[in-house]
């Protein structure tokens, strides 16, 4: 397919539905509380407001990863799990359809897409399924999300990614997969990548050391010092206890934190969100397998503390300096502020407390 990189760069720099129209509490989220969620018959998109009331439980074909959200329009763009096919963008004002994105033939997503700020574009981490190497692809939001260009991320099994102006930042997990068989972890080898969106150069890239070839890079976050913290998964046995946080600046090599031996020993080889709260200097890291969130200081460079949370897997970061939303697979809801301890359980209608909610939680300020 042709591309169209200077035409995106000129441009860039049945569901149960209740009221949308509800007032929104603002002393518990301040919006909308948006993710994937799943019961035992039905994968849903599912909104939430302030309250913790249900607004929009949309049925979704099947599971879903990251629901990422539009800029300007009211608009919940659902991605399937891997190997999914498809990306759902739902108003959730009116509970209706705007588009299902199919990946086309020979292609697969990987979890993750975003909105560039001006919400022109999505951009989404995909897999040309003949080659086997992951793209990065750029789909034109007006007109019926067209794919404009598609560009090489770099490495293999491209999971969660970044915008920094005219860049995009890659996390490349590593893992070749047939379905979800997993079939190169002896030799796997994640990077994180950084890209130029217009003429899809590689401007950065950096990977692990031979020793820890099998943490896999698939979260991350970005501060506005250029900090990336990133959550890796550990492919190889529990027994290695490898460190489960890296972060990295342009320029250098990838710097691995490890918490503290008990700590890590819980977190059990997997970290599942990253995010980095409002004034950049804290990020979460959760551990579903170890139901434990763990937090870290990105000004010097090491964890804090961890709160414990049964399955919570979801973060984001509030408005508040500090303090992170997370969600869980078994229907809870936290506020979590590591610097004065607090770990509030929110209330949630009986219809979002009965559902699994996904790996990631994203908010709409009101």
């Amino acid at each position: 397919m042709e591309t169209n990189r200077r035409r995106f760069l000129g441009l860039m720099a049945a569901s149960l539905l209740l009221p949308a129209s509800r007032v929104l509490a603002h002393h518990h989220t301040g919006g909308l509380l948006v993710s994937a969620a799943s019961d035992r018959r039905q994968h849903w998109l599912l909104v939430t407001d302030g309250e913790g009331q249900t607004q929009l439980r949309y049925p979704l074909p099947e599971r879903a990863h990251h629901v990422e959200l539009h800029p300007h329009k009211p608009w919940a763009a659902a991605v399937a799990r891997r190997p999914g096919r498809y990306i759902e963008v739902v108003d959730y004002q009116n509970g209706r359809q705007v588009k299902r994105i199919d990946a086309g033939e020979g292609y697969h997503f990987y979890g993750h897409a975003l909105f560039t700020p001006d919400g022109r574009w999505l951009v989404s981490t995909e897999n040309d399924m003949a080659s086997n190497q992951g793209q990065v692809v750029v789909r034109d939001v007006s007109n019926h999300f067209a794919p404009v260009s598609r560009m090489p991320s770099y490495g293999v099994g491209p999971h969660e990614l970044l915008l920094n102006g005219s860049e995009v930042i890659v996390a490349n997990g590593g893992i070749l997969t047939r379905n979800r068989e997993k079939l190169n972890l002896d030799s796997m080898e994640p990077s994180l990548a950084y890209i130029d969106l217009d003429s899809g150069k590689l401007l950065e890239q950096v990977g692990m050391s031979a020793e820890n070839h099998q943490l896999s890079i698939r979260h991350l976050d970005r501060n506005p010092a250029g900090t990336v913290a990133i959550a890796l998964q550990s492919q190889g046995p529990v027994s290695a206890n490898k460190p489960l946080v890296a972060l990295h600046r342009r320029g250098q090599p990838l710097k691995l934190l490890r918490a503290p031996e008990p700590i890590n020993n819980q977190m059990e080889q997997y970290a599942g969100s990253a995010r980095i709260d409002r004034s950049g200097r804290i990020a979460a890291i959760s551990a579903p397998r170890g139901n434990l969130i763990t937090f870290w200081d990105l000004e010097q460079d090491r964890f804090i503390s961890a709160m414990r949370c049964r399955d919570g897997c979801g973060l984001s970061a509030t408005e508040v300096a500090g303090e992170f939303l997370v969600s869980s697979g078994i229907g809870h809801l936290y506020r979590m502020r590591p610097e004065d301890n607090l770990r509030e359980r929110l209330p949630l209608d009986p219809i979002a407390a009965r559902l699994a909610w996904d790996n990631h939680l994203s908010i709409k300020t009101a």
